[in-house]
């Protein structure tokens, strides 16, 4: 079977897509394909690659849209999970590219450098001793330690997609999680500062990074994590951190959310006075009763209880 692959080319400022046509053999990947083109179709066609064994991350791209490992996926498996011959590959998005599929990755690692991702031991370690902790304590964070910085992640991100500038990167979130679970760091409070103080609770939580990462390290998960950890190392005093709590409030209070109050219970009032106007014009339309008392869920009790359970679980 042949195949097309519409690949998005850009040299020197210049952007188009160019098609080669490549026949599918057994095993065939896309980072195989990319490589049998440059040799022996287009030696100009740029990628970047090395361990071609899904560990060292270097070669990602987006096929179709969606960001893929191109050591690992098979073109036969493309074919069949989108249902055609022609396959759109272009750079991973979120970067800036350089050259066709090779983007910089400059930027990203000058962002990690604001959350300090090295250990910072505690006093009791020393070189003689070094930094042990038991097995217990490296299983709840050893997942995040399998990051190959593929950047899939980044790539569909779409908090990155709207303004990179107040956000830190998924994997960058991950690198944060490890620290901060890991038992051996003295310095828990400080990475959390430097995370909320990167926008910990602007993720958009649409679940993007978790769905694309190859190494199934659930980056959304790492940011609900961080998150928790404010609330338990007494952190959370942001607009975002007074939202949730103010969520949480409700449904255990009354099994129902308030809407009309969390623009308060979030903000405050000076910040909340700003959206007078629109409070104004639910009100003329019926949709909000400021003055409503807010009714209880007959089934608070059990609410309460799988709240309450989950909480027990969590600890």
């Amino acid at each position: 079977m042949i195949v097309t692959l519409q690949i998005h080319r850009y040299v020197d400022e210049k952007k188009w897509i160019q098609e080669y046509k490549i026949e599918i053999t057994k095993g065939l990947t896309i980072l195989s394909a990319l490589h049998e083109i440059k040799a022996k179709q287009d030696p100009s066609l740029s990628f970047t690659s090395s361990c071609r064994s899904s560990i060292c991350g270097a070669c990602a791209v987006r096929v179709n849209g969606h960001s893929e490992l191109a050591c690992e996926v098979l073109l036969d498996t493309l074919v069949k999970r989108y249902k055609t011959d022609v396959l759109i590959v272009e750079p991973l998005g979120n970067f800036r590219v350089i050259r066709d599929l090779i983007v910089d990755w400059d930027p990203k690692y000058e962002k990690m450098k604001k959350i300090e991702p090295s250990l910072h031991p505690k006093a009791e370690f020393t070189v003689k001793t070094g930094c042990k902790q038991s097995i217990e304590d490296f299983d709840k964070y050893k997942k995040y330690a399998g990051c190959i910085l593929c950047g899939s992640c980044v790539s569909e991100c779409n908090k990155s997609a709207l303004n990179e500038k107040d956000f830190l990167d998924p994997f960058i979130f991950v690198k944060a999680a490890k620290l901060v679970e890991d038992s051996r760091d003295k310095d828990h409070k400080q990475h959390l500062k430097d995370v909320i103080e990167a926008g910990l609770w602007k993720c958009f939580n649409c679940q993007e990074c978790t769905a694309s990462c190859p190494k199934d390290l659930d980056p959304a998960g790492a940011i609900e994590k961080l998150k928790e950890a404010t609330f338990k190392l007494e952190m959370a005093s942001s607009v975002g951190s007074n939202h949730a709590k103010a969520i949480y409030d409700d449904i255990y209070n009354t099994g129902l959310l308030d809407e009309s109050k969390l623009s308060v219970q979030s903000e405050g009032f000076i910040s909340a006075a700003f959206r007078v106007p629109i409070a104004y014009r639910l009100m003329k339309t019926g949709k909000l009763d400021l003055f409503e008392k807010a009714p209880v869920n007959k089934d608070i009790s059990k609410i309460r209880s799988i709240i309450d359970i989950a909480a027990k679980e969590d600890k």
